[in-house]
């Protein structure tokens, strides 16, 4: 497997897609980067030399974030916004849904599985 910026990408797949499983590297992203270090994006993974993989490392290097410094700059903008205490921080804090969707019903990935609040108590069996 070949590996990019410390992520094996799959062999198998043609490089475009192969490329998107970098974190922070989408479709349109990949074909740039792509075109840019001058490689077939419908090659496979596995036949890329390591000239080209170098030089697709260095493409996404100078032009983006990815990875690690991305995760780690999306988590310390949410550890900013719930230290000034905004609405969306709190409802970071909270586990709730942050776009403004409906949390009556629904929004169970965010909330988790549900909990009973007052269950009804089963009467236990007669003897007979």
């Amino acid at each position: 497997m070949p590996r990019i910026l410390g992520v094996d990408i799959p062999r198998e797949k043609v490089t475009w897609v192969a490329l998107t499983y970098l974190y922070g590297v989408g479709r349109t992203l990949s074909r740039k980067v792509l075109a840019e270090a001058g490689v077939e994006p419908t090659k496979r993974a596995k036949d890329l030399t390591e000239k080209e993989v170098s030089d697709i490392t260095r493409v996404i290097q100078k032009s983006s974030k990815v990875e690690g410094d991305l995760r780690r700059e999306v988590q310390q903008n949410i550890r900013r916004l719930i230290d000034i205490r905004s609405y969306r921080g709190t409802r970071h804090l909270r586990g709730l849904p942050v776009r403004g969707q409906r949390t009556h019903t629904n929004a169970r990935t965010r909330k988790g599985p549900r909990k009973v609040v007052g269950g009804v108590n089963k009467k236990p069996p007669s003897p007979k």
